[in-house]
């Protein structure tokens, strides 16, 4: 009995000091080298919920891949100059705008690939045609096909693609599949499908496996974003979707009736070269191989009108965060209009201010985005945004459900565009590998300015007026959405 109440005595101090020794250490670790928002969201967490908020802090707390993926993409950089050919093809007689040349350096420092000429692209609007599309490609391939999904699943509406990559292995094609192992793990039928690709002979492997023994800890939630394509070195495909249903297969999607909206770019010239090379450093980190790539010089038809191109690779395998730097450099450099889709808009404060900042200073900002959402938190953290937005001038247009309008792209000034896997969010800036690639060319920005005018004409505009009669309670789900948010 006496222990028993030496206990009772004893345990409120000790956790008392327990409690404040968690809090004086995350002080002092938690601010070091974090952005002040995170180090705010963080700090927040451990002050109001200290044991909880200190183990998800050790447990996803950090934002970088661990030090031998890291060691690999410094490997990789240095050899992608041997990788990305054509620099020279880069045309100097253009008038580009002044500013671009700095963007392009910059790029250039970030993700060690150049701005290539010669290239050309199309873009693909439709989700199944993309899909058949694909398959068309890798039924030409005669060397090679390397095939990297965020999410890779089989189903009636992939079934072609699948198709596609057992007859090009029948005729003694190497096929090469990465896909992201939590990703493309929540799709229905997974087992399936890797089993599938085992019986067709695919070479696999999941990225960013989730390992939790001793010595390959890494953080769950870090993913591998990117949607790509390369065959044999002549034809890559970059862009936003993922190779699975347009419902995502999910009953849930299903029973709402969502479907997702996205774009694909198919591209030929030196540029895919570069494409090639992303697969490449995502497959020597998975699998310890380094590929030797083969490519045969690139020409096109005489005539052809041809594009400048330049391969922007990100993530936490990078020391900065070479998406974010691009999209505000870009902001910051527009003169006349800058057109942004983003299925998930939840920009950091650099972000924020670049954004904003065109828009007072006159110039016509437009910005596309789901009228619903397929993430809660999400959705609700992006909303926390339009007041801010609408106030500075920014036009709002919002698609109409059951889309998710999953597109990702931009367009500054109607010469330069980016387009590819990045969402504007923090977790695209910081936690996800991504890949976007910049094009200079009036011709391929009309194109992207002709599907973001009909998602206009489709969608509906917000105005502040009506965005400040809202509900309390949304106001509230929003404001801690967009703390949750920044927990990065």
């Amino acid at each position: 009995m006496a222990d028993d109440w030496v206990l009772t005595l004893l345990l409120p101090g000790v956790l008392l000091t327990i409690d404040i020794v968690i809090r004086c250490i995350a002080v002092a670790v938690v601010p070091v080298n974090r952005r002040p928002s995170s180090a705010m969201a963080w700090l927040l967490a451990v002050f109001f919920i200290p044991y909880l908020g200190a183990l998800l802090f050790l447990f996803i707390g950090d934002p970088k891949l661990p030090s031998g993926r890291r060691t690999k993409q410094r490997e990789i950089n240095r050899l992608i100059l041997d990788a990305t050919r054509g620099m020279d093809l880069v045309a100097e007689d253009h008038p580009w705008p002044p500013w671009l040349p700095g963007v392009v350096q910059l790029n250039r420092n970030l993700g060690a690939m150049p701005l290539v000429g010669g290239n050309r692209a199309e873009v693909v609007d439709d989700y199944e045609t993309a899909i058949r599309a694909m398959a068309d490609e890798v039924r030409r391939a005669r060397h090679y096909v390397h095939a990297e999904f965020y999410i890779l699943a089989r189903d009636a509406t992939t079934e072609p693609f699948f198709e596609a990559l057992a007859d090009a292995v029948r005729r003694g094609v190497v096929v090469r599949v990465l896909f992201d192992h939590i990703g493309s793990l929540r799709m229905p039928g997974y087992r399936r499908t890797i089993r599938h690709l085992t019986e067709i002979g695919v070479i696999w492997h999941p990225m960013l496996p989730v390992q939790l023994h001793r010595g390959r800890y890494q953080r769950p939630d870090l993913r591998n974003h990117r949607k790509l394509l390369v065959v044999d070195a002549e034809v890559a495909w970059v862009g936003s979707q993922n190779m699975v249903d347009r419902s995502y297969n999910h009953r849930g999607n299903r029973r709402r009736g969502l479907q997702w909206q996205d774009l694909m770019v198919r591209m030929e010239g030196p540029v895919v070269s570069g494409v090639d090379a992303l697969f490449l450093t995502d497959w020597y980190s998975e699998t310890d191989e380094l590929l030797e790539q083969e490519i045969e010089p690139v020409t096109l038809p005489a005539g052809v009108a041809t594009l400048e191109c330049q391969v922007v690779p990100s993530g936490p395998g990078f020391e900065g965060e070479n998406n974010l730097r691009l999209f505000n450099t870009l902001l910051y450099s527009a003169q006349e209009r800058i057109s942004i889709v983003s299925p998930y808009f939840v920009p950091d404060e650099s972000m924020l201010f670049a954004i904003t900042t065109a828009a007072q200073r006159g110039l016509s900002v437009e910005l596309f985005v789901s009228e619903i959402g397929d993430q809660l938190l999400v959705h609700y953290a992006q909303r926390s945004y339009y007041e801010t937005l609408l106030r500075a001038g920014v036009r709002i247009f919002r698609y109409p459900a059951p889309y998710v309008l999953h597109d990702k792209h931009m367009i500054i000034d109607d010469v330069v565009s980016v387009v590819g896997s990045s969402n504007m969010d923090i977790r695209s800036f910081i936690l996800d590998l991504e890949v976007s690639v910049m094009v200079c060319g009036k011709d391929f920005a009309a194109d992207l300015r002709r599907i973001s005018g009909g998602y206009r004409e489709r969608s509906t505009e917000l105005f502040l007026k009506e965005w400040m009669q809202r509900s309390h309670r949304h106001r509230l789900l929003e404001n801690l959405a967009r703390l949750t948010s920044a927990l990065q």
